[in-house]
């Protein structure tokens, strides 16, 4: 999907994406203040972004499958136009609301997505959230779910190059007995041994 689209065939097309259903031409412009006009309808309906019911007025469209992937191309994609339009700002400001939204229901800040943090620092992050005092220990069961899903093996390679430091440390728990299932599933194995607990130094 190379096609190239203007502000005005931005514009119509992540409207049309806010609708997600059919929507004539009036109620377009009446509900997100897009004028698709036929040099822009004709474009997109090439392209295959959008399909247009013109046999009668008023004119209904509706995005297509490759219109919807076009919207995450160009939203990914980080492209600038020189001008935006009025019309184009107005739509983003629509569209990026719902995903606001979503974003607070999985507990999940914009800041982090726009910046997100590097998994060491996460870790660091959740050590000091969890810790009371100093290189105090903190139960990887615990750490583990505050790492925004980060997979075990890939936790486990980033705790082990922080060991090398000497100021990261892993250690078992000498009470077996109190250990849970949760811990066994978060423990780090070094040998044959499988380490439980986590303290990090004050650098």
């Amino acid at each position: 999907m190379a096609e190239t689209l203007g502000n005005a065939e931005k514009a119509a097309l992540f409207a049309l994406l806010l609708v997600g259903t059919e929507i004539t031409t009036p109620e377009l412009k009446k509900r997100h203040r897009v004028d698709l006009r036929k040099e822009t309808r004709d474009k997109l309906n090439k392209a295959g972004f959008i399909k247009s019911r013109t046999e009668k007025a008023p004119h209904v469209h509706e995005i297509t499958a490759d219109g919807k992937s076009k919207c995450e191309e160009v939203l990914a994609s980080g492209e600038r136009s020189a001008r935006s339009s009025v019309a184009l700002l107005g739509v983003l400001c629509e569209l990026i609301a719902p995903v606001i939204k979503y974003l607070q229901q999985q507990n999940v800040r914009l800041a982090d997505v726009v910046h997100p943090a590097d998994l060491e620092t996460l870790i660091r992050a959740a050590y000091r959230e969890l810790s009371t005092k100093p290189q105090d220990w903190v139960r990887l069961a615990k750490l583990r779910p505050r790492l925004d899903g980060t997979a075990k093996d890939e936790v486990d390679q980033v705790l082990l190059a922080m060991t090398r430091t000497g100021l990261v440390h892993l250690a078992p728990d000498s009470n077996r007995k109190t250990l849970t299932e949760a811990d066994h599933a978060a423990a780090v194995r070094i040998g044959s041994e499988q380490k439980h607990l986590l303290a990090i130094e004050d650098s």
